[in-house]
């Protein structure tokens, strides 16, 4: 098993198909983002500050620890944005580079 969520009840949902980082993934309709990208993964994001993976943290849109970003660049909270059919999920964010000091 590759994901960090183990879906154990609900599973007659409708499915809902969106990618991450261009790599196909399914959830079902009514998950959040968060939900979703667990569901299909280990991990939402790298940290701006270090090698560290992230995967939410309050699970209740308080840490800020979730962010992730649409294909389009609007910045989403993955904790509290509901999935979506079609949704395009970016995990690094090109403008944040600056802060990785080298």
């Amino acid at each position: 098993m590759n994901s960090r969520f183990v879906r154990l009840a609900e599973s007659s949902r409708a499915p809902v198909h969106f990618t991450i980082d261009g790599r196909a993934a399914e959830a079902l309709e009514g998950d959040t983002l968060l939900v979703a990208m667990l569901g299909a993964g280990r991990s939402l994001r790298s940290s701006e500050f270090g090698d560290d993976r992230r995967a939410g943290f309050c699970l209740m849109g308080a840490c800020q620890d979730c962010w992730v970003w649409s294909a389009q660049g609007q910045r989403l909270r993955a904790c509290t944005t509901p999935i979506a059919e079609g949704m395009q999920i970016v995990t690094e964010q090109t403008e944040a580079v600056w802060l990785n000091h080298e």
